[in-house]
């Protein structure tokens, strides 16, 4: 082969449209969880989600998405329609420096919270594209280490949610394959919290993974007393048992119990989550791709918490982290949320505990119908 073949460039695509859209998904029920119960919010009635749509010269296509929990969702809508034109012209392969050109053209406004959440659904898009170019699944095209990840429900254990109810949503999701429970404590009254978890323990067994959420409503004196209380449960973790930024305090609490400590889901850059982990804050990371800017910094920052020894279990989103946990070395967790379902044709699959990673390329998933009725503002750029 001539050295004018080795040498020349190869030919390059070029991001020629973007779609953006704010979409309201509504909640079957309102969801309450401890800040509800203590006046913090209000009950949660539907999701706002950010979809990026790339279509390149070639014709290729990237699915994105972000997403706000109660506020928040007009000014990620805003903000991704600002920064958007940024891209056009860009080669969709360059994912890291194109990364870096968003967080600058919005620098004003800072490198986390709702100015990278806009970021992270052109990321995924991003992502996804360079995936399905490559006809591979996304854990494919990253590095896959195992082909089902350990699931665990949320949706069914939250403090809305009567005792009863509660012990037929745990049937309902050991009959669908799902490995583990996690249940929302954080109480105003702590024995309410003890007497659900200890029934539910006796329910399951005494070795059926089980995880409390307390949804950062303790004080410290407080998490302590849950703690000691909890050691007894034979819990996987305790979840944001203090405020989502108390790095020393989280810290404390995982040197003195058994039972692992979790959290990291509220927190919106690398450096964030370096905090934590350099402190050793956390047992269990609890990063969340779409909070954090998308999967460039969520690489970023599952390589410093497999360095340090850490274990995963990314938040939310399982159609997006499902791939992300696949690359994880550690065996880690995927939570398993039935919310986002009504957005996308596709559905992930559950046996015997655990969550198939999906082997279509990309995210492996495409909107659905309905979208384009829940859609509240919608924005074309090219």
């Amino acid at each position: 082969m001539s050295q004018s073949i080795l040498s020349a460039p190869a030919a390059a695509d070029r991001i020629d449209r973007i779609r953006i859209r704010s979409v309201a998904l509504p909640l079957a029920q309102a969801i309450s969880d401890a800040k509800v119960l203590t006046g913090r919010q209000k009950p949660m009635t539907e999701i706002a989600i950010l979809f990026v749509e790339i279509d390149t010269a070639d014709g290729q296509h990237g699915l994105g998405f972000s997403y706000s929990k109660r506020a928040g969702g007009p000014g990620q809508f805003a903000h991704a329609k600002e920064i958007a034109a940024t891209l056009l012209g860009e080669d969709p392969s360059d994912i890291a420096r194109l990364w870096e050109k968003l967080a600058w053209a919005g620098a004003s406004v800072g490198r986390s919270g709702m100015a990278v959440q806009a970021i992270g659904a052109f990321d995924v898009a991003l992502w996804d594209l360079k995936a399905k170019r490559a006809g591979l699944s996304l854990a494919k095209l990253l590095g896959a280490q195992r082909d089902s990840v350990r699931c665990y429900n949320t949706s069914g254990g939250f403090l809305h949610t009567p005792l009863d109810q509660l012990m037929r949503n745990t049937d309902l999701s050991r009959e669908k394959g799902i490995g583990g429970i996690k249940l929302k404590v954080g109480q105003p009254n702590c024995a309410i919290d003890i007497e659900r978890v200890s029934t539910v323990r006796k329910h399951l067994g005494d070795d059926f993974p089980l995880m409390v959420d307390a949804n950062q409503q303790w004080d410290r004196p407080t998490a302590q007393r849950m703690c000691r209380t909890f050691e007894q449960f034979n819990l996987v973790w305790i979840e944001e048992p203090l405020d989502c930024y108390d790095a020393e305090g989280h810290a404390a609490l995982a040197a003195q119990f058994d039972t692992p400590i979790a959290t990291g889901e509220m927190l919106t850059s690398v450096s964030e989550h370096w905090e934590f982990i350099r402190q050793r804050g956390a047992d269990y990371l609890m990063p969340d791709g779409p909070r954090v800017g998308g999967i460039t910094p969520f690489l970023k920052i599952a390589t410093l918490a497999e360095h340090a020894g850490l274990m995963l279990a990314p938040h939310f989103a399982m159609e997006l982290h499902v791939h992300l946990a696949a690359t994880f070395g550690r065996e880690p967790w995927v939570e398993h949320f039935e919310w986002l379902e009504p957005l996308f044709n596709e559905r992930l699959e559950t046996k015997e505990g655990r969550m198939l990673v999906p082997t279509r390329p990309g995210l492996g998933v495409t909107l659905s119908d309905r979208v384009e009725g829940w859609t509240v503002q919608s924005a074309e750029i090219g």
